[in-house]
């Protein structure tokens, strides 16, 4: 039976055998060495202060996760955030992906954020095809912006708009000051659309 919830530091080994083959044998991530259990925890601990992190299990195994990340630096940018999903080789095209980010879309909209950003280098139309089925638009590339593994990469930037664009928006609300009471009905509204194999 899947379940989805959000990640904790205890997740780092797990979620991490699902990265690491990303950081090592592709150029789908620039990040080029794969991080101590250590460090990973401590990534998803820092994250979730202000942002969800959350994992697809199934029969107690990690089948993927998704979670947003800061935009920018700088104060004015606060209102977007990028977002990234991973599903283990093992559990793809089961639905995983779009349920999780289903969830965490729900939950960044309720944060206050107003756009999503996903990142995809190129090419990678298997990603492309993904995030225009759950409603991305795209609106830039930029060329020959990464090197990795011998090879200069594009990026192309995606966009979905979860929230209307008011004037003197309130800033979002960090995730761990957020009321989660409504997480487990969106939990198990969104393990419906994961199917077994």
């Amino acid at each position: 039976m899947p379940s989805i919830r959000l990640a904790k530091p205890t997740d780092s080994r797990p979620i991490l055998d699902i990265y690491a083959p990303y950081i090592e044998n592709t150029s789908l991530t620039f990040e080029t060495e794969v991080p101590s259990v250590e460090a990973f925890a401590k990534r998803i601990e820092t994250y979730l202060q202000k942002w969800p992190w959350l994992v697809c299990e199934i029969n107690g195994v990690i089948a993927g996760y998704a979670y947003a990340s800061r935009y920018r630096e700088r104060t004015a940018y606060q209102w977007s955030v990028e977002c990234s999903v991973y599903i283990h080789d093992d559990f793809q095209k089961a639905g995983i992906g779009k349920a999780l980010y289903m969830s965490l879309f729900e939950i960044l909209k309720r944060q206050g954020y107003n756009n999503v950003y996903a990142v995809i280098n190129l090419p990678n139309d298997k990603s492309v095809a993904f995030h225009e089925k759950c409603g991305f638009n795209h609106f830039a590339t930029y060329e020959k912006v990464g090197y990795k593994l011998g090879h200069w990469k594009n990026v192309g930037w995606w966009r979905l708009i979860l929230n209307d664009f008011k004037d003197e928006p309130s800033a979002p609300i960090p995730f761990s000051a957020l009321n989660k009471d409504f997480l487990a009905d969106l939990f198990k509204e969104m393990q419906k659309l994961i199917y077994s194999k």
